[in-house]
């Protein structure tokens, strides 16, 4: 087991990215950024606009790391311009596809199977800045299913491996 952070939580109502990145993206409804987050078991973030669509069953929220984040590019970048959901800090998520892990904020603890890499598109050198995309290669984090129902808030959390020992680091 091991402590992270929950650095933030993004839970988008609309799809933002449609149509040509030289377009920009569409405008949000309000601020997308929450303190917490309701997940359901095999549908996402209540609210989210992947929730509960069977085309996304399997990625319906996307975690990232922090570490990741192409601040060289951006200094202030986030899960505004990444759009993923869940930005914690302390863990290698990309390095966990394929394992099942388990995420504790105190709301009840949330189970993810990481099922797959979350690959950089074109987008992210424009809403985060040119080279973005490459640059998030292999760090743009995991799209992933919740196995459990819970509620995820900023800040402190447990973070562990299923089928580690429980004094093993993530």
């Amino acid at each position: 087991m091991a402590e992270v952070e929950i650095v933030q939580l993004l839970v988008s109502p609309v799809h933002r990215f449609s149509g040509r990145p030289a377009d920009g993206p569409s405008e949000g409804l309000g601020d997308e950024l929450v303190r917490s987050v309701r997940v359901r078991a095999g549908l996402g973030l209540v609210g989210d606009r992947y929730f509960g669509r069977p085309a996304h069953r399997d990625a319906s929220v996307t975690v990232m790391a922090a570490e990741g984040l192409p601040r060289d590019i951006a200094p202030a970048v986030g899960l505004r311009h990444t759009r993923r959901n869940i930005l914690l800090r302390g863990v290698d998520i990309d390095a966990l596809v394929g394992r099942t892990v388990v995420l504790d904020s105190g709301g009840g603890a949330v189970t993810l199977s990481l099922n797959r890499p979350a690959r950089p598109c074109a987008w992210l050198d424009v809403t985060v800045g040119p080279g973005a995309q490459r640059a998030l290669r292999g760090r743009g984090g995991v799209r992933c299913t919740p196995l459990s129902d819970g509620v995820l808030t900023v800040g402190g959390a447990t973070f562990r491996v299923l089928g580690e020992s429980p004094t093993a680091s993530a």
